[in-house]
Parts: C-alpha cells; structure tokens; sequence
C-alpha cells in the first residue's frame, strides 16, 4: 500500500477521510498549479507567493477547516513568507480564465481514476458525451473594500455558467463572468467553444437561443433544451402527435423549423409535457427541444433526458450545505470567482471520493443509501485533525501517483469504509406551513409557556 504505517490507524477509523486527503494531494499537486498558473495567466505573475499556495489556503477555507482567509493564513504563516495584506491581493487578481482552467485540471486528473474504479455511472444516452449546463449568481458580498462603503445597494461579484458530467459526477468546465449583471445568455458563446462533436448538452430554457442551438448542431453534437418562450424563432410547425405518457404527464411531439439571422433552416422536435400537476409558477406545459432523432431518443427518453438536470442542482446545494463556495467577505469579483472555482475543485474530489465506494460497495448502494451530508461531515470532522497527526510532508509522494496506483488507494480505502455511517435520513413530503395566526400581538412568546398551553403575559 502506498501510505506507510503512520497512517495505519486513520485507515482503519476513517478511510473515508484518507481517501479526501490523497485524492486531493494527487488533483492538486503544487508543481502542477504553478505550472498551470504560467501557462493560463496573462497579467499576474510568481513571486515569493505561488499559485499553489493561494489554491491550498482557499481551499482550506471553502472546505470549512478555516472559517476565513485570514484564520487559513494564520494557521499556515509560519510557511507563507508573505504578509496577509499580500496574500489578499493576490487573490483579488487572479484571472477568471485561470481559475476556470484550475477546474478543467483537476476534472482531467481525476477522470480516469474514476474509470478504473468503476465508480462512474450509467451514460443517461447510450454513445453521447452528455454535459448539463447551469448558471449560479454569486450572492451579494460584506462592504470592506473602500469602493463598497457607502453603497446601500448588494454588491454582487460575479456569475458562473458550470458544465457537469452526470456519467463521472465531476464539474467538467466553468465559465467565469466579473459583471453580476450580465445575462447568462450572453455568456453562451464561451460555452459554445467547449463543445465538441458526440456531446449531448442539457439545459433549462434560459439557455435556450437560436444562436446557441444552432450552434450546438453545427458541431455535430446534440441537445435536450427546454423551450424559452420569447428568445427562439421558427417559420413553421408540424402537426402535433400523441406520444403517451411519462411519469409527470402527457406526452406529445410535433416538429419545429427553427431560422437564424442568416436565413438559415434547422428541424427540431418539440416535445411537450402535459403536466399532472401544475409547476410553482402555474404552468400546466413544458415544451422541450431536441434535435435527437426519434429512433435516438423517443419521447419518453427526451423528457427523461432533461429530469436529468437536477443533478447539478444537487452540485450547487453541495456547494452551498457542505462547501462553503461563497465567501462574503472577498468583495473583488476575481476573488470571488476564484474562491467559487476552488469550491468545484474540492467537489471534484468529494464526487471522486463517491465514485471510490461505488466501485467497492456498488452503484445503487451508495447512490441510494449514502447521503452526502454525512460522508461530507466525516471528512471535515477529521481533516484537521489528520493534517496535525500527518504533516504535509508524509502525503506528497501521492501528488506524482498515476491514475492506476491512486485508483487501487482509492478502492482499498472505500472497501474499509462502514456505509451504516452514512446512512441517508429520508424524510416524508413537506407539509404545507399553517398560518401564524395565534397570539398575532404579542411581540415574543416564551416557547415554554406555550408547550404547557399557557398564555402569554401582557
């Protein structure tokens, strides 16, 4: 085995939090980074602070370790030969374009260690690449940098357009964008240069353009995109056919002649969801677009394919319950983005970690009966701990370890990890909330008094 006899009695009580800490000195290997960092950068350069350094102290902070850059610092001054007021400034220059190719690196490092697990899943569409796109608007910022004082209004550092690969469970690619304003359409002409022929892109209807469809096609590649209902032109429809049923409603399809401003034609099928049910905002129909073709994707598959997009709904709660990829207090835009790209890298290495106890334990298994709060929660519990106990030092022969020798580490690990541990809690459906409407004067009421049914003092 690869870790040496130091190790041996964190293996044995929490695997879980040994297979983190190695699968993130291998996804992040410091000579990496800086290497990385001089290829992508285009205005900042090295000093005495390196890019690995600022990606480790960021990464300590959105893991929870430390709750600020400032306590990550501290903890770790003794090796930073640099002030705080430095390290700062560093991080509010980082460029978005690197800190987007921080991602792609560690997505690319950790791709085929999950292959030779076995710890991906199954393709949702047999012999496609399949890529759910989502934006995610960073929330508004604390005022400490003097630009920001005296504004009532939220300051808001950015957005992110991010680019998941539900067959692996890693975040693949993000879009890096500094106005908080900026429509997320307008960011779909970087995405439509990550597209690659075979892909099969699924997205909700604000990512549904002419332009973007269009261009998806043009590169022979696919789409299951639900229909926005002012941004998409067409010069005729097809007739509309019953398609039978899914599990949320009727099912029908008819075909769509989209035009471009070129003047140009492209066919699509349109297939629409009667809804049982109404969605929260009263709709009773969602159309979806395809350019699938029937023998493909029937119907049934198309609306299947696009339920698929809440999987990266769960990436962003992850990010926002276990991942702290927000950090109010970095005002600057870059900063911030930074900060959020470093949140990817970690659940890069969470959904690593994931895909390790599928490959030992089975797919349905673990994504049926693990929850990812408890599996999460135990590897922040020991990390600081392990850090103390193992310095540095005794991980780093981990950082040049292959796909295949960090594949085997990975799988031993899972196999020694008690799933009961992390044993989902679910819960029934939500009951809706009654009205407040008892003791509507008071201004407090002590929850004593109302457990023993009493009435509150006037």
């Amino acid at each position: 085995m690869l870790l040496g006899t130091l190790f041996d009695r964190f293996v044995e009580q929490a695997p879980v939090g040994v297979a983190a800490r190695a699968t993130l000195e291998a996804a992040l290997n410091p000579a990496a980074l800086d290497s990385l960092f001089g290829r992508t950068a285009e205005k900042q350069y090295h000093r005495e602070l390196l890019f690995s350094t600022c990606v480790d102290l960021m990464g300590l902070v959105v893991s929870r370790t430390h709750r600020s850059i400032n306590a990550a610092y501290q903890a770790s001054a003794a090796e930073i030969a640099v002030s705080i007021q430095s390290v700062y400034a560093k991080l509010a220059n980082v460029e978005p374009l690197t800190s987007a190719a921080l991602v792609r690196h560690t997505a690319g490092r950790l791709t085929p260690v999950i292959r030779r697990m076995k710890g991906h899943l199954p393709p949702p569409l047999k012999g496609f690449h399949t890529k759910i796109l989502d934006g995610n608007h960073l929330e508004r910022t604390q005022r400490r940098i003097k630009p920001l004082r005296d504004v009532a209004a939220g300051p808001l550092p950015g957005q992110t357009l991010v680019v998941l690969d539900p067959v692996l469970g890693l975040a693949i690619d993000v879009v890096c964008c500094e106005d908080g304003h900026a429509q997320e359409r307008s960011l779909l002409a970087e995405v439509l240069t990550l597209v690659q022929a075979g892909d099969l892109w699924i997205a909700d209807r604000n990512f549904c353009t002419t332009k973007f469809l269009f261009g998806i096609a043009a590169k022979s590649a696919r789409f299951v995109i639900r229909q926005h209902a002012s941004t998409l032109t067409w010069d005729k429809a097809g007739r509309t056919r019953r398609s039978g049923r899914c599990d949320t409603g009727k099912l029908s399809e008819q075909t769509l002649w989209l035009t471009n401003a070129d003047g140009q034609t492209l066919a699509v099928r349109r297939v629409t969801v009667t809804l049982d049910r109404p969605t929260r905002d009263g709709e009773t129909e969602i159309h979806i677009l395809t350019n699938l073709t029937a023998k493909k994707a029937s119907a049934q598959k198309v609306a299947q394919l696009y339920l698929t997009r809440w999987k990266i709904e769960t990436l962003f709660q992850t990010l926002t319950t276990v991942l702290k990829c927000e950090i109010n207090t970095l005002g600057y835009p870059k900063a911030a983005l930074f900060a959020f790209c470093v949140a990817l890298t970690a659940y890069n290495v969470y959904a690593t970690v994931k895909a390790a106890l599928r490959g030992a334990h089975g797919i349905e298994t673990v994504e049926q009966g693990v929850s990812d709060f408890f599996l999460a929660d135990e590897i922040a519990g020991t990390y600081r701990g392990m850090m103390i106990a193992i310095p540095a030092e005794h991980w780093q022969p981990l950082a040049d370890a292959d796909a295949k020798t960090l594949a085997q580490l990975l799988i031993t690990l899972a196999r020694k990890a008690s799933l009961p541990r992390y044993k989902k809690s679910p819960r029934g459906p939500k009951k809706p909330k009654p009205r407040r409407t008892r003791f509507a004067t008071a201004k407090h009421i002590a929850t004593s008094r109302l457990l023993a049914d009493e009435k509150p003092r006037k």
